[in-house]
């Protein structure tokens, strides 16, 4: 029975320090989330005006769009999990998982928007790629 209790309470703990990667995973989707939609929405406005009076008026609009508003919540619901990732790994280790968004919004800008894919944008990816490679494996 005692074997049992302890094996138990060795999944439950394994499971709630492998459940930091969702936290993990939260934090940059929600991150790469907000990037896309500011940016999907914000080109439907134009540029930024010249005037700074019609710059604030410009940013004003933009605020009240409810997809660029969904971008400013998703940043906050980026925190919160940041916030809890906090509790299961050390900043040093989790915090270059964070350029997975990077690579993410790299991708998903090159299909969504065409922007521009160049070598040097490619061989960025992989450095930044083979950092967090190196940089995980130092649990």
């Amino acid at each position: 029975m005692a074997n049992g209790i302890l094996r138990t309470a060795s999944i439950i703990m394994l499971a709630l320090k492998n459940f930091g990667f969702y936290y993990l995973f939260g934090t940059i989707f929600f991150t790469v989330y907000g990037q896309l939609i500011l940016k999907w929405r914000i080109r439907r406005y134009g540029n930024l005006p010249e005037h700074f009076s019609e710059k604030i008026v410009f940013l004003f609009n933009l605020l009240l769009d409810p997809f660029i508003l969904s971008g400013f919540v998703s940043a906050v619901v980026a925190s919160f999990f940041w916030m809890a990732a906090m509790t299961k790994f050390d900043l040093s280790y989790a915090y270059p998982f964070m350029s997975l968004s990077f690579v993410l919004v790299f991708f998903l800008s090159v299909w969504f928007f065409h922007e521009a894919m160049t070598m040097s944008k490619a061989v960025g990816l992989l450095l930044i790629v083979a950092g967090i490679v190196v940089s995980s494996r130092s649990i």
